[in-house]
């Protein structure tokens, strides 16, 4: 089935930005995205002194919160880590709510919201959406969003809140759910809301990406706003140290700690029943990649380290939401190619349809974070917010 007209702009702009495409037409493309680049970096130099001089105040709410997001657009393997921590603070006593913006979820029909724009009307403040309670699932992943779906599904006693204002969601928590902690998932960008703790996520293979802020490059703000960092984990590690790197880190802040962390495959998973295989499973098969996430190429290679021989690959836009069409298309195309399975990520498995038809199986790859180095000050950075 053909992309929607977004997801093909976006592989554009991405092909763009990434110096993929050349010639006239692309040059020029970026050199217009670079001016706007400088006019966006400028707007968020303003927006954060604004709030460093309490211009623009922070909400403050009684009770710890920690912030874990990223400098760049996607990629950098964060849901993982906020399970990590989410489980790490739950299991040391604290009541524990990760406040998540949502994306990709059911929203109102476009119609809706340009009537209420035409004729100035407010739309009704609705509470926050519930994922999870912290004692059982309420919403599924359409609703709720695919990466807060799978956090709740992970982490039963955690509670999981989706708003885009997470001073409200916050406050739903504390009040309404009991919680003394909040997790702010994707939030080192969310000054709305006093942070106690900012762990910030780079990504060993593309730490900065090419340098630039939106729209000409991937990250968010300069990289210069790393000094905001209180902890930094260097995700997708070798194991090699990354010593340049840590100079790097070291130089936009000489106060944060420093973790490595890799993504380390635990078992496969059957989609729709829920069956588990051990890794060597994998081994001398023929399979079928299909994704739809930032960094496909990573899971990819990650199948083929199993011992697992890829015959095909479908690669869909970052938080695609699948039809039962395009999951048939994907198993018809793996058949002809002699795929025995088809291996999705934990990520996509939410979003996968349930099919009547299963010509093959279908498995995701369950993921799990492996500290490398600074496991101890890890332990003392969790002990820090639980006793203090």
């Amino acid at each position: 089935m053909a992309r929607s007209s977004r997801e093909r702009w976006e592989i554009f702009l991405l092909a763009v930005v990434s110096d993929r495409l050349h010639g006239a037409w692309p040059g020029f493309l970026r050199f217009v995205l670079k001016c706007l680049s400088r006019l966006y970096s400028f707007i968020m130099n303003v927006r954060l002194a604004l709030f460093e001089h309490r211009i623009l105040r922070s909400n403050t709410l009684g009770c710890q919160v920690i912030s874990i997001g990223n400098l760049t657009v996607g990629g950098t393997g964060k849901t993982p880590v906020v399970e990590v921590f989410a489980r790490a603070l739950q299991q040391n006593g604290r009541k524990v709510a990760i406040l998540s913006r949502g994306y990709k979820k059911a929203e109102d029909p476009i119609s809706e919201k340009l009537v209420n724009l035409l004729t100035f009307r407010t739309p009704a403040q609705e509470p926050p959406r519930v994922v999870s309670d912290g004692n059982r699932l309420l919403l599924d992943s359409e609703m709720g969003g695919d990466e807060p779906y799978m956090l709740a599904s992970n982490l039963p006693s955690v509670c999981v809140i989706v708003d885009k204002d997470r001073v409200k969601s916050g406050r739903y928590a504390i009040q309404k759910l009991g919680c003394d902690t909040l997790i702010l998932d994707d939030g080192f960008q969310y000054l709305k809301l006093k942070h106690r703790v900012d762990i910030v996520l780079v990504d060993r293979t593309n730490p900065f990406d090419n340098g630039y802020v939106l729209p000409r490059g991937l990250l968010r703000e300069s990289v210069r706003h790393l000094s905001r960092a209180t902890f930094v984990f260097i995700t997708k590690s070798n194991g090699d140290g990354s010593p340049e790197l840590r100079r790097q880190i070291h130089a936009l802040n000489d106060q944060a700690e420093i973790a490595e962390c890799r993504h380390t495959p635990r078992h496969f998973q059957d989609v729709f029943t829920g069956a588990r295989q051990p890794l060597d499973f994998l081994r001398g098969k023929k399979i079928a990649a299909l994704s739809g996430i930032a960094s496909p190429r990573g899971f990819e290679e990650s199948l083929e380290r199993l011992g697992g021989e890829l015959v095909h690959r479908k690669r869909f836009a970052d938080h695609h939401r699948y039809t039962q069409q395009e999951i048939l298309d994907a198993i018809n195309a793996a058949r002809d190619r002699g795929a025995e399975a088809i291996v999705t990520t934990e990520k996509d498995a939410v979003r996968l349809p349930l099919l009547e038809r299963r010509d093959l199986p279908v498995y995701f790859l369950r993921v799990e974070i492996e500290l490398l180095s600074g496991a101890e000050d890890f332990d003392a950075l969790i002990s820090r917010i639980c006793f203090k």
